[in-house]
């Protein structure tokens, strides 16, 4: 009789578990604060209860809701009005958001290649969607706009301005990381390619005219061509477009 085999032990898994994290309570207050916020259960304009209030129905202490609240001010979903201890709930700015994106892209080494092909893909679309939905505010600030010296200032103002006039939301957000990471570039362009600002206002002038013709086909070409003469200008004035944003030179 042959003898009996042993059975065999069960191998140890070889994979690791991670530690389970456990949140501060005040990352959960703002949590749960904003997503009443965000389904607009709590509208925007409405003031908050007061800190010891909020903490009696959150369950903690005040200090903690004091965190959570903090933390939703700096981004830009509560602010407090001049002369009130109380939290008002309000909209983001596009610029404030854009800034955290624009910052976040960086660390990320975007490049200049990056942002102009972004560009290339979403202006012409966005000039068309001006031209189709503007209206005779927007144009007066286009007007406004294209009347001032090109300068590192006026260039972003300009794409901001089409952008204000498709009345889109989305595009005018979509845009202004982007813009934000140019602006850096635009001075050195301007600085050394003594005929970027005149080719810039050129552009300018004929995306203006087609936006208020209505015509969006026009003025898609005419964004179209306006992006491409920045990656010429770039290449003229010897900034790598393979660097980082951000990067030292």
């Amino acid at each position: 009789m042959s003898p009996r085999a042993a059975p065999k032990r069960p191998t140890a898994a070889a994979t690791e578990f991670e530690p389970i994290r456990v949140e501060p309570a005040y990352r959960k207050v703002a949590a749960a604060l904003l997503e009443r916020i965000t389904d607009r259960t709590i509208s925007e304009g409405a003031r908050l209860p007061p800190e010891i209030e909020l903490a009696r129905q959150f369950g903690v202490h005040r200090g903690t809701v004091r965190e959570a609240l903090r933390e939703l001010e700096s981004n830009g979903v509560l602010k407090r009005e001049r002369g009130s201890k109380l939290m008002m709930v309000t909209r983001p700015a596009r610029g404030t958001v854009a800034a955290g994106v624009s910052r976040a892209l960086a660390l990320h080494d975007v490049t200049y290649h990056d942002v102009w092909e972004a560009l290339t893909a979403i202006e012409p679309p966005i000039a068309a969607a001006a031209a189709r939905g503007r209206r005779a505010s927007d144009l007066a600030r286009l007007d406004a706009v294209v009347d001032r010296d090109v300068d590192v200032e006026q260039t972003p103002e300009f794409f901001r301005a089409v952008g204000e006039a498709t009345h889109n939301g989305v595009f005018m957000l979509a845009h202004e990381p982007l813009l934000q990471m140019l602006v850096p570039a635009l001075a050195t362009l301007i600085e050394k390619v003594p005929q970027a600002s005149a080719r810039i206002a050129t552009a300018q002038k004929r995306i203006a005219a087609a936006i208020r013709a209505k015509d969006p086909v026009q003025a898609e070409e005419w964004m179209a061509k306006h992006v491409r003469d920045f990656r010429r200008g770039f290449e003229i004035a010897r900034i790598s477009l393979e660097k980082p944003i951000g990067a030292g030179s």
